[in-house]
């Protein structure tokens, strides 16, 4: 499929969030892209993921859209479809996406396994761009010294010849967690310096964790009663 766009920014930054653990990236997009106010400007799907779309306030939720913020200069790809087994994929269509509109950065936002429950997750971050280190290590945040990234992160980490930074938030719990997600949003706001009014944060992200929750489980529903259908036509 080919990637088509309504506008194309030049050397924007470019923010992904896919589902992942606590759905992280995909709660912190979703508050962005509405917070900023942004606008869709192309949309993407994989042909081999079920042909299914999630309907939310009688409006069509695209499987993977890209959104843009003028002001900010910054492209979202935000995403409700779950990347396990396209992640080359994912990353390459990331990568088209940067080459194409010449960004400057790409920032991966991820959720990383915590032990304990608290209202003040830590944060983490990890560059393949050492000017980008100096300044990350001025925030309210701890480099990753020991870990392991999986999914579209390590693909674009591996492959993309662009700057990559991934910024990573504690969660507990593999279900939607606004918390880790608010923390993200807040060392966003620091890094890119978006003035997004941080009081209301917690709140709107748990609003959020509920339509997202919700969409995300109607899509997995949907794909349960797929396979389940396929299977009856092998058995």
């Amino acid at each position: 499929m080919e990637l088509n766009l309504t506008k194309t920014p030049i050397n924007p930054t470019i923010i992904q969030g896919f589902p992942g653990f606590g759905l992280v990236g995909t709660i912190t997009t979703e508050y962005l892209i509405q917070k900023l106010e942004c606008e869709l400007i192309g949309k993407y799907w994989f042909e081999k993921l079920p042909a299914t779309i999630a309907i939310h306030d009688e409006k069509v939720v695209h499987p993977i859209g890209i959104y843009y913020n003028e002001k900010n200069n910054i492209v979202i790809v935000h995403a409700i479809t779950a990347s396990m087994g396209i992640e080359w994929e994912i990353s390459r269509l990331i990568t088209e996406l940067a080459e194409r509109l010449q960004a400057k950065e790409i920032i991966s936002l991820e959720g990383v396994g915590g032990t304990e429950v608290s209202d003040k997750p830590n944060s983490f971050f990890y560059t393949n761009d050492p000017a980008r280190k100096e300044v990350l290590a001025k925030l309210n945040t701890t480099p990753l010294k020991e870990g392991i990234i999986v999914g579209v992160t390590s693909a674009l980490l591996l492959n993309c010849t662009r700057p990559v930074t991934t910024l990573l938030a504690e969660t507990h719990s593999e279900l939607p967690d606004s918390t880790a997600a608010a923390k993200l949003i807040e060392l966003l706001d620091s890094y890119l310096g978006l003035s997004i009014d941080t009081k209301p944060l917690l709140d709107t992200a748990k609003k959020f964790e509920e339509k997202i929750n919700s969409i995300m489980q109607k899509s997995t529903d949907i794909h349960s009663k797929l396979q389940k259908k396929q299977l009856s036509y092998v058995g």
